[in-house]
């Protein structure tokens, strides 16, 4: 079984809920996944916070140049919001070797190639699922499980706090001010509120999302970006009238005529999935040219949704460097061709065809330059040179 150590930089709403998912799953990942993830460090200015979570003093760092020279830290999760001191933070902690989770949209929208590119330097993860709507999985789905398909368009609900103070004028016919006073005592809406209510949050979002699922940079400073605080209880009044819903939409198209990328309120028939995505809920809504429409809905803000993405992306982490320490092709086909061969002896059988099949030389082989028939571990743990260079002109 093998021992993660982890960090975590900031233990507000989305860092507390991920330290209590690592402490209540413990053992879960450990049957199910043979990961011991441990927290090894923390760091918070509010030291109650953190007792208060059951954080052992001594993990408490008293800096980040603390958690950089721990050798048992092995991923640095960061869930502190804004640019600074988060910037440096996770800098600092990639230059020293630190995988890195972050849940920090701004962050990486702003400053996604500097992060990526010390990342590549130190031979580092850096992982980013947490950044856009919460717990649901967008940022997989559009690297892995759409990668076959042209994205057209993208349409969504992308920020938790907007769609909880329209839906509740929408079901209640109440004034914007007196909604958002009640956000912020439920904690849906921070105290300065305005990178909600403004856009700001969506247009971040929407920039790392296009930027995606189209192939190319999209600058959130190149995004119209309208906010909520103009809309009455009236135009959503009207709007029911008429047969549609008012919503905050994040939107992105990729045409004939180019791309485009915006964030505004706008109407949408009540016919459509969108319509009914109510209170903090997330959903996106995307359209290939191959897979048609697709819908991904769940909580998009939150404790435990967005401390869900931040543990996955730790799991994933580990899964891809175990694939690249999989065995080599040779090793396969030689178990592969010891197992048919005992089954056909078993059996009466002849093993010439078989033999035929799978045939290596017995003397060890050289496969690339300076390296024996052993598996040959690349540099930096690469897949790619797990496995034997031009196998065939060594026979």
């Amino acid at each position: 079984m093998k021992k993660v150590g982890v960090a975590i930089l900031g233990l507000g709403v989305v860092g507390g809920g991920t330290y209590k998912i690592l402490a209540e799953h413990r053992d879960f990942y450990k049957q199910n996944h043979n990961l011991d993830i441990v927290v090894e460090s923390v760091l918070e200015r509010n030291i109650a916070r953190a007792e208060a979570l059951g954080v052992e003093t001594s993990k408490i760092a008293g800096g980040m140049a603390e958690i950089c020279s721990n050798p048992d830290v092995d991923i640095v999760i960061e869930v502190m919001g804004g640019v600074e001191p988060a910037k440096t933070f996770v800098l600092a902690a990639l230059n020293a070797g630190k995988s890195v989770v972050t849940s920090n949209k701004e962050l990486f929208c702003k400053y996604s190639f500097e992060l990526e590119k010390a990342a590549k330097k130190n031979n580092c993860g850096l992982f980013y699922e947490a950044s856009c709507v919460g717990g649901v999985p967008i940022i997989r789905a559009l690297t892995d499980n759409l990668q076959g398909n042209k994205i057209t368009s993208m349409i969504g609900i992308i920020n938790g706090t907007t769609n909880y103070i329209l839906t509740k004028m929408s079901c209640g016919g109440a004034a914007y001010s007196d909604v958002l006073k009640e956000a912020q005592k439920l904690g849906y809406a921070e105290a300065d509120p305005t990178s909600d209510v403004e856009g700001y949050d969506a247009a971040y979002k929407l920039s790392i999302l296009s930027s995606m699922a189209f192939h190319t940079k999209i600058p959130y400073t190149d995004i119209y970006r309208e906010g909520i605080t103009s809309v009455s209880s009236s135009d959503i009044f009207y709007g029911k009238q008429l047969g549609y819903a008012l919503k905050l939409l994040a939107i992105g198209k990729n045409g004939a005529n180019g791309i485009e990328a915006r964030v505004h309120p706008a109407f949408i028939r009540v016919e459509h999935p969108l319509a009914s995505v109510n209170d903090s809920f997330n959903a996106v809504y995307l359209t290939g040219d191959c897979v048609g429409e697709v819908m991904l809905y769940g909580r998009g803000a939150g404790a435990k949704p967005t401390g869900s993405a931040i543990v996955a992306q730790q799991l994933r982490l580990f899964r891809v460097q175990q694939y690249r320490k999989s065995r080599p092709f040779r090793q396969i086909c030689n178990q592969l061709r010891k197992r048919v061969l005992s089954k056909n002896s078993r059996q009466g059988q002849s093993g010439g065809f078989v033999q035929s099949n799978f045939r290596f030389k017995q003397k060890r082989h050289k496969y690339g330059k300076g390296c024996s028939g052993k598996r040959r571990r690349g540099r930096g743990g690469s897949a790619g040179n797990n496995y034997p260079r031009n196998p065939r002109k060594q026979r």
